[in-house]
């Protein structure tokens, strides 16, 4: 858990992904669709993924991937970011993390 808190501490938003995973990419396209920079962190790329990973099943993320950080909070995978676009509020998250200046 400290390994993910450190990644994510001080960043509006975060986005744990695999390179070779659909469902990743589409929550980052979508996400960045709206002008936000994301940090993103390949697990399959890190050194320390599989930790990371172990680290973000424990936060109860079935699968680890995709994991979307806002304001420094879990917010969920795919189906948690869909459900806050479809409700309209993924961008005022965004824009009161500082993800989004527009």
């Amino acid at each position: 858990m400290d390994t993910v808190n450190r990644l994510v501490e001080q960043k509006p938003l975060v986005i744990f992904a695999k390179s070779c995973c659909c469902i990743s990419h589409s929550v980052m396209q979508l996400i960045s669709s709206y002008g936000a920079n994301a940090t993103v962190y390949q697990l399959d790329e890190m050194s320390n993924g599989k930790e990371v990973e172990n680290a973000l099943q424990k936060l109860g993320l079935r699968p680890g991937v995709p994991a979307v950080f806002i304001g420094q909070k879990l917010v969920g995978g795919a189906n948690e970011i869909i459900s806050l676009q479809v409700q309209g509020r993924l961008v005022p998250a965004l824009k009161k993390a500082g993800a989004l200046w527009v």
